[in-house]
């Protein structure tokens, strides 16, 4: 150690005196002592480690109490916060999926309060079933005879699966054994479930005497797994599900759809793909039907079985469905969420996932250049900001092909690297995550709320301002 080392180390403030400081003590009135002990001595060991690795520093008391402030309050924010999705990717999966309908958040808020008839009869004063808030309106909207929930769609079909086929043979298309994401694939669930699997037809082709060919006295159920997560074009041949439904009936076995992403509104008029909706699939004679509750329909993570009431019965009555049961968070939102499309038009305005997929090219245009607008104001000198055309993802695994027309702001800013710029955003109060083309932030104007604008101003403003690592020049 030199001496201008030891000069350096003689400089740093004690823990002590630090704790003196008056901005310091403020901290006390709200946050514990072992926290911002803890803290202080961080960030003095790392001043410390720099001096001794021969760095030429000056030591600035200011800037030491800032940092300790600024890193007290990273340490007790919590770690699942919200934040804002200027991706233009409607179901992300890695920021939550579907955006909940205000009544669902309501519903939600009210029931987390305090107790409420999760699973009591409040006509009879016995116990009830926690199915019952949302089953009776899943029976109405969707046409099935009867419907359970559970937490998630791979648990759907697992449970379906462990109830109906445990020890038999599921027939199922090879061009239909899916991943379904986290590295669940359809092989694996099955697998799990007990059945067995039969794999028929070719990855682009499967015909109805593929099914039939491959029944014998082991079959349990026929599966037909929708690809809502990719696509495969060109010279191919699906098996529908009513022709696996005519097949079913002539040889006496069940057959399961697994919808994925399934929804309750046809999208197709507002110039998405078409893809087959749970009332069409259950017409189509499926016995039972499973599809999520966070993609397409807009709701909660759930998973949802809806089919003829023999089979649902069945899978209630499985041990199974106690441990991947829902919980009354999910109740609440779902009943809620639910309760939207008995009103198709308002459930268009009302649930986010289904307002974000149909809002016009002009409307979003027009959001994206007030936007870049307001933001070139705000940030002048600061970035080049303008507004550029683009496209949009449905997401979460739904509607691969589908092309979605946006607005976008692009923002090229001036002093730092646009990597640098997307990094403070994510590590903002209130953090953005948008995306990154030719050296440009964009921010999509489709996934972007209202209640957005001003935090993103904020964001940029913090992130542009600051002039540490990443600065150019």
């Amino acid at each position: 150690m030199d001496l201008e080392q030891k000069k350096l180390l003689r400089q740093l403030p004690a823990v002590d005196e630090i704790l003196q400081h008056q901005t310091i003590n403020e901290l006390f009135l709200g946050y514990s002592r072992p926290v911002i002990l803890e803290t202080i001595r961080d960030v003095l060991a790392g001043v410390r480690a720099t001096i001794l690795s021969g760095a030429n520093i000056a030591i600035d008391t200011g800037k030491l109490i800032n940092e300790i402030v600024y890193k007290i309050n990273l340490a007790v924010r919590p770690n699942l916060r919200p934040v804002i999705n200027a991706t233009g990717v409607v179901l992300h999966t890695n920021l939550g999926r579907a955006l909940l309908p205000a009544s669902a958040c309501r519903a939600v808020q009210k029931i987390s309060a305090g107790y409420c008839n999760l699973e009591i009869d409040l006509t009879t004063g016995k116990r009830g079933s926690r199915y019952s808030a949302v089953e009776e309106l899943l029976i109405k909207l969707t046409g099935a005879e009867a419907a359970l929930v559970v937490n998630n769609n791979a648990a759907a079909v697992l449970l379906t699966l462990a109830t109906i086929a445990k020890g038999k043979e599921v027939i199922v298309s090879r061009g239909q054994l899916v991943e379904i994401g986290g590295s669940f694939r359809i092989p694996e669930v099955m697998a799990q479930s007990g059945a067995k699997l039969v794999e028929v037809g070719a990855t682009n082709k499967t015909y109805p005497q593929d099914y039939e060919k491959a029944i014998t006295t082991e079959t349990g159920l026929l599966l037909h797994v929708h690809t809502s997560n990719f696509c495969i074009i060109g010279f191919t041949q699906e098996t529908t599900v009513a022709e696996l439904a005519y097949l079913g009936k002539q040889h006496n076995l069940p057959v399961i759809s697994d919808l994925g992403s399934g929804f309750l509104v046809d999208l197709a008029p507002f110039g998405l793909p078409p893809e087959p909706t749970v009332q069409q699939t259950v017409k189509a004679g499926a016995d039972v039907v499973t599809f999520s509750g966070d993609k397409l329909l807009g709701g909660p993570q759930a998973g949802i079985i809806a089919g003829q009431k023999h089979y649902i019965e069945q899978i209630k009555k499985n041990p199974l469905t106690r441990a991947v049961r829902m919980d009354k968070f999910t109740v609440a939102a779902l009943e809620a969420t639910l309760r939207e499309y008995l009103n198709p038009a308002k459930a268009l305005q009302n649930v986010p996932t289904l307002r974000m997929l149909t809002e016009s090219v002009e409307n979003l245009h027009r959001r994206a250049r007030e936007l870049a607008v307001i933001i070139a104001e705000k940030i002048a000198n600061q970035a080049e900001v303008t507004f550029i055309e683009g496209l949009s993802q449905v997401g979460g695994g739904a509607m691969p092909t589908a092309n979605l027309p946006t607005g976008l702001v692009a923002i090229r800013p001036d002093n730092i690297a646009v990597d640098c710029l997307v990094a403070r955003l994510r590590n903002a109060e209130l953090p953005v995550v948008g995306r990154v083309q030719n050296n440009r932030l964009l921010l999509d104007i489709r996934t972007i709320q209202q209640e957005d604008i001003q935090p993103i101003l904020t964001a940029l403003l913090q992130a542009l301002q600051f002039r540490g690592e990443g600065a150019k020049g």
